[in-house]
């Protein structure tokens, strides 16, 4: 095959530039050496003034007449810029889950486009501390409880100014009730132009806190294999409440001592106002946080405080890991089996993969640190294969006591004659806590939308005979399997039990809202999902009003469990645990037990012990049955069983080929010559399934279309994703492929 002999090159790394590449010749000599990604010094302009570009893309068709083109000079200097980082991270991203160097690029690289200033607001006292703490207790005396809430936090740290947005967005005070205290000269608002951290505490008031043997070993032994040049992958495997968050605090502490800096991600719904100031409490102001609720020119300032050395530690969601930081030492994921980690937008990368090829390209190599109270398949498989070194935090040091978890069996009910969407157990104890005033939560996973199709009667559940996922029922009669395409019709009779009660289970939150209402008609309840937080300020507005104990049960899907903290709460109702546990998803199973773990954490936070109630027709599945004894060895155990028989990652890795096409036979028809230009490579031990209909087959008159391929090499499925790119590459230059589009993921973690 002949070499490459000419490079496409983006001078200007912004998102305005990087459709506009230059095309350079690469001389004899550096031919081989120039690759994807490679910083270069090229000739640029009429006056050929030397400047720095990067490699997009290797080439041998010149796009000009071949003596117009200028010749790069050679390869840029040893010194590695973020630049630099963020090109050879693009380029690696492209290579390894499939996309244009331009999507990756527009990943990785932060706006360039700087915004107008951003004004921003501090809340502090205005009072003494002698007058705020008779106020105190004067909305404590009203049950003002927003007031009463912020009043004690000023309380609590007299030294700060506690930024608005944090205020408003985690302490679920509104705007209304801060202008208020204002006006009556309680609290004071500044305002101030923006160059500085949105959301820093003032003072560094908060020295080392005293850790467990447990975390103390853990910081030492991350730290000594740091100084040793060791740089590894950690996952700390810690319960609920047992201090994951001290040690990640007393690490970056070491690290950044040493003259380096560091990322933290946090999922979004999880940046919760008290583990944000945990961390500025400690690090001042050399910390800062991006999130999607900030605007583009607060973000770009974060990014050249970090590029300018001005802060040492980001704490954000997915897309804090690509901060410009010039010398990373350490990369946090806390949570790290949420599955926001993983891009659903091309590429579509995962966070914990990328995290680990960011800290072994960054100068010196950096650590990787996760931790979670459920970790993903993947993190543990690696773990107990000694890919990662896996550490116990088995304490719980934090306050509060783990609920009691009950497991109502919804065949039972039905036997009793109880047809209601709560079983009598629940309807006992939602009863009792209203009458207390105490708060309850009740939650769906609508994950499962398309319907399962199962017994009431047995519990006996439609599967696919081929992929053990279950059948979901379409119009016309039919159960399809969304992996490989198995059909059969719909059966009116249960071939286990001889039932007639067979039906596809549908529920909703409003059906929810109103059910509780008929039972409870006094009762004061709050919904909350994405019909109900459709505008801005909404999802904070409803969290607000349930934290003042407007509200007696709020019902809601998976946001109401994650990353809130009601002391009131002293029962969760988990509401047909069945939906999340027979979608049309291998990792179900998995998704269920992390679900309800988290759930049952909601109850008895505060000084009153917690009730949950999970409510299956599959109590004995054991997901569900390892979630209630909160037994993750147990789960793991099972759960690794299957997809070891079944070939799925962690066992094995899967790819997913996604096609989409407004017309459905053409669709098809292309996705089989995928597919068979796949098997014509001949990779021993690959296992084609498909082509198939997606789980929703068709989206805005586009029909989708999935082949789904199995193997152990991960480098054998790029290969098979290289033949295809350069495929549809050759047929989209010859203008022969201009409705069908194709992407790749790389072992999906949520559906197609």
């Amino acid at each position: 095959m002949a070499e490459f002999i000419y490079a496409n090159v983006i001078v200007d790394i912004s998102h305005e530039k990087v459709d506009r590449p230059f095309q350079y010749r690469i001389p004899d000599r550096l031919i081989g050496k120039v690759d994807v990604g490679s910083p270069v010094n090229i000739p640029f302009g009429r006056g050929n003034n030397v400047r720095k570009g990067y490699v997009v893309e290797l080439t041998d068709e010149p796009q000009w007449e071949v003596d117009r083109i200028k010749e790069i000079i050679d390869i840029a200097g040893d010194t590695v810029s973020a630049e630099d980082l963020s090109m050879k991270l693009a380029a690696w991203m492209k290579r390894h889950y499939g996309s244009t160097m331009n999507a990756a690029l527009r990943t990785v690289i932060p706006s360039g486009k700087k915004q107008n200033r951003q004004v921003h607001k501090y809340v502090s006292l205005r009072i003494s501390q002698r007058d705020a703490t008779e106020y105190y207790y004067e909305c404590v005396r009203k049950k003002q409880t927003a007031r009463e809430r912020i009043i004690r936090e000023l309380l609590d740290n007299p030294e700060d100014r506690i930024p608005y947005e944090l205020v408003t967005s985690k302490l679920n005070v509104t705007s209304a009730t801060l202008k208020s205290l204002s006006d009556k000269g309680i609290i004071r608002i500044d305002s101030e132009e923006y160059y500085r951290n949105p959301v820093a505490a003032e003072t560094t008031r908060y020295g080392k806190k005293t850790l467990s043997d447990e975390q103390q070993n853990i910081v030492d032994s991350v730290i000594r294999d740091y100084d040793e040049g060791k740089r590894k992958t950690y996952l700390i495997h810690g319960i609920t409440g047992s201090g994951k968050t001290e040690v990640y605090i007393a690490l970056i502490d070491e690290i950044v001592k040493k003259g380096k800096q560091a990322i933290v991600l946090i999922p979004e719904i999880a940046l919760t106002y008290q583990t944000l100031m945990r961390f500025y409490r400690h690090f001042g102001d050399r910390v800062s946080v991006v999130n999607s609720s900030m605007s583009p020119g607060e973000k770009f300032d974060q990014m050249e405080r970090a590029r300018t050395g001005d802060i040492d530690i980001i704490i954000g969601p997915r897309s804090a890991l690509f901060t410009p930081f010039p010398n990373t030492g350490i990369i946090i994921i806390d949570e790290e089996h949420e599955t926001t980690y993983k891009s659903e937008t091309m590429p579509k990368y995962h966070a914990r993969e990328t995290a680990i090829e960011l800290a072994r390209l960054v100068p010196d190599g950096a650590c990787v640190v996760l931790g979670s109270a459920t970790p993903s398949l993947e993190a543990y498989y690696k773990a107990k294969s000694g890919e990662y070194e896996l550490f116990e935090l088995t304490k719980r040091l934090t306050g509060g006591t783990l609920p009691t978890v009950e497991i109502a069996d919804l065949r039972e009910e039905l036997r009793k004659g109880n047809r209601s969407i709560f079983s009598l157990r629940l309807q006992e104890l939602l009863d009792d806590r209203i009458k207390k005033g105490e708060q309850a939560m009740l939650f769906i996973n609508r994950r499962g939308l398309a319907g399962f199709v199962s017994c009431r009667s047995c519990g006996h559940v439609f599967k696919c005979p081929h992929c053990d996922v279950s059948l979901s029922e379409h119009r016309g009669g039919r159960l399809v399997c969304h992996y490989c395409g198995y059909e059969e019709p719909v059966k009116k009779i249960c071939p286990k039990c001889g039932s007639k009660f067979v039906s596809s289970f549908r529920a909703g939150t409003q059906q929810i809202e109103d059910e509780v209402k008929k039972f409870w008609p006094d009762a004061r309840v709050l919904r909350m999902d994405a019909d109900t937080t459709r505008t801005k300020g909404s999802y904070e507005k409803i969290l607000s009003a349930f934290a003042n104990k407007e509200a007696d049960v709020l019902v809601g899907t998976q946001m109401i469990v994650k990353g809130h903290d009601f002391p009131n709460v002293t029962l969760v109702g988990v509401l047909a645990a069945d939906m999340s546990l027979y979608a049309s998803d291998y990792r179900a199973s998995e998704r269920t037990f992390q679900l309800l773990t988290q759930a049952a954490g909601r109850a008895g936070r505060g000084d009153r012990a917690g009730n949950v109630v999970i409510q299956s027709y599959q109590p004995d599945h054991y997901s569900i049955q390892t979630a209630a004894k909160q037994d993750y060895d147990a789960f793991y155990a099972e759960e690794i069983a299957y997809r070891d028989i079944l070939r799925y990652p962690p066992i094995s890795h899967m790819m997913s080929v996604q096609i989409q096409s407004r017309d459905e036979e053409e669709g098809m028809a292309f996705s089989n010559r995928l597919r068979a230009l796949m098997e014509q490579q001949h990779i021993q031990n690959a296992v084609f399934i498909g082509p198939a209909l997606a789980t929703i087959g068709r989206i805005n008159d586009v029909y989708r279309i999935a082949v789904y391929v199995k193997l152990d090499d991960y480098d054998g499925l790029i290969l098979l994703k290289d033949v295809l790119e350069k495929y549809i590459k050759d047929l989209q230059d010859s203008g022969r492929l201009k409705t069908i589009s194709v992407q790749f993921d790389f072992d999906p973690v949520n559906g197609f």
